[in-house]
Formats: C-alpha cells, structure tokens, sequence
C-alpha cells in the first residue's frame, strides 16, 4: 500500500512540543535534522520533503531548487534573512514565521538591557561581593522614569516594548516609515519620522526592525554621533544593522554611554570584535527571544503553520510572502 503521508522535515533542536504536535496526526511522517546535518543527507531529505521548519540552518536558492515536492517553508521564529525568500515565491512556496511566539520574550529581553544599563546592576553586585561598600558612589545609576526612548520598529515587538516603557513612565518616540503616524499615536507614542531629528532627543534607542537592504548599517558613525553622550543604544533585532567599527569607536570615545547586543554582525563572533570586552557593554548570544516557554511556542506555532498549509488554511498573518497566496 503506498504511503500518502506528507514528509514532514524538523530541525532535532525543535522543541519536543513541536514533536508531539506533528507527530500527533497520522498523516505526517516526520524527518529529523540537525543544523550539522552534511549538505548530502540534508539534501536527500529534501528531496521527497512537502514541508520544513528550519532553525538556524540557511536555506538558500540551491538547496530550495533540490525540492520539487515542497510545499511550506517555515521560521521557528522571527527572522529569515538567512532563507532565499524570492526563490521560495518563484516557485509559489509560502514561508511562515512565528508570529507572535516570541515577541514577549524578545520586548521582556530589551527591557531588561535597558534596566541593567541604567542600574549597572553587575557593577553593583560586584560591589557588595568585593567588600567596597564604600565605592557604592562611585558607579552612576539612572531612573527610566521621565527618560525619553527611541524604538526603531514598530511591529509585534516594538509595540510590546513601548506599552513596557509606557507603563514605566517613560516618553515613547517611533521611528518606523511603514507604519501610520496616527496608530503610532493611537498607541500612546509619539511619531518621529525623521529618525536623525529623533536621535539627539533620545536617552535609550532600541532597535525592532527587519534586516534588510535598507537596514543595513542603519546606525552608522555618522547617526551614532548624533545620540547624547549620555544615551545607551539596544539591539535585539539582527546583527549588521549597526555598524560595529562606528560602535566600537562611540564607546570608547564616550560619545555614548553605553550598548546592550544580542546579535552581531558574525556569530559566533570573532576573537578580533572586542565589544563585548568594553566595560559599558553588556551582551547575549542571540538569545533575546529564547525562553523556555517561548521555545515551545515558537515550536508548536511553526509546525501549526505548515499543517495549517498542508490543510488548507493558512496563517496569512505569518506569511512573509503573501504574494504566493494569490
């Protein structure tokens, strides 16, 4: 008798809520693979695949060509600069992300960056445990009460971010083209569509903006010099958009008094980048939108998209390339 069941590929590093989901329906068989898996057995894979959730694993144009039976591509999580989106839309494949699975888990992450650079919370505790007690002056704290931020993006994460900062009593600045001044303001914010003219009036700028042609090295030397000296920039978005040498250079000048990353230009980073060794940085490893609760949503979320698609009822918020749905 054959077997009609649709081939369901799965990263190992998925959350097992994501498993028990699709393995829950008699009609998926389902395909492990790790990111390490050798482009050969990745490939065979694919080559009788009618879906794939995809971690951190690139998916590019060559690896999409060698799939003449997929039908859905789908991010556990937000991002997909890594995957060849045109290649996907050239052959009619929708690419889904996570939605909202993670975008708590993300805002939660820039907030508390913000909170540790004003409060210099490691700088404290080191304090307490090296008995200066007496230093306790030395080392200045600032209020988030009556600050001025600057979000950059305001999506499913950036707007998260500002109801925080808005509950914090903080003043909310949104920089973001594509969306309508008028939901900015709905929202409580204020519109700052000139992101230059918005930048000096900023005591934080956290960044919530895709990775694109147009975001890339967005905050360069000549935008990072416009910030007050006494302003922390936060990136939980993706690396690149800053430019790092400009960063590097503003940091240790004392053009700006800070940055908290969770993403970098090359990860894993370099031995030669040295900015997470600078003392008015603190960083992550690209773990802003990791929880555990946010790892079983983002997985149980992915493997609904592509059953979703499979079913004829697809997610059409998390579709990335809505033009395939017709």
């Amino acid at each position: 008798m054959a077997d009609n069941r649709k081939k369901l590929m799965l990263p190992a590093a998925m959350a097992q809520a994501g498993w028990d989901l699709a393995r829950s329906r008699d009609d998926i068989e389902t395909l492990r693979f790790e990111d390490t898996t050798p482009p050969a057995a990745f490939q065979a894979m694919l080559a009788t695949a009618d879906g794939i959730a995809l971690w951190g694993r690139p998916f590019p144009a060559a690896d999409i060509a060698l799939a003449p039976e997929l039908k859905v591509v789908a991010r556990i999580g937000v991002g997909y600069d890594a995957v060849d989106v045109p290649a996907l839309t050239r052959r009619g494949i929708p690419l889904l992300i996570a939605g909202t699975a993670n975008s708590v888990t993300v805002a939660e992450h820039a907030i508390y960056f913000m909170m540790e650079l004003a409060k210099q919370g490691a700088a404290m505790h080191a304090l307490v445990q090296d008995g200066r007690w007496t230093q306790k002056f030395s080392v200045r704290i600032f209020d988030l009460y009556g600050k001025t931020v600057l979000i950059v993006g305001f999506g499913k994460i950036g707007t998260r971010v500002a109801a925080r900062c808005l509950a914090m009593e903080m003043n909310v600045l949104v920089h973001d083209p594509y969306v309508p001044e008028d939901v900015i303001r709905s929202r409580g914010c204020t519109p700052a569509p000139d992101l230059d003219a918005a930048l000096p009036k900023a005591d934080f700028v956290t960044i919530h903006c895709p990775k694109s042609p147009a975001t890339v090295g967005m905050f360069n030397a000549d935008r990072l010099a416009r910030m007050k000296r006494s302003a922390f920039l936060v990136n939980t978005a993706r690396g690149g958009i800053i430019d790092e040498a400009a960063l590097h250079a503003a940091l240790t000048s004392g053009d700006i008094a800070g940055a908290g990353l969770d993403v970098f230009a090359q990860e894993p980073i370099v031995p030669e980048n040295t900015l997470p060794h600078l003392p008015n940085v603190i960083t992550a490893p690209h773990m802003a939108g990791v929880t555990q609760e946010s790892l079983d949503r983002m997985a149980v979320a992915s493997v609904r998209n592509i059953l979703g698609v499979f079913d004829g009822r697809v997610e059409r918020d998390n579709v990335v390339n809505k033009e395939v749905l017709g």
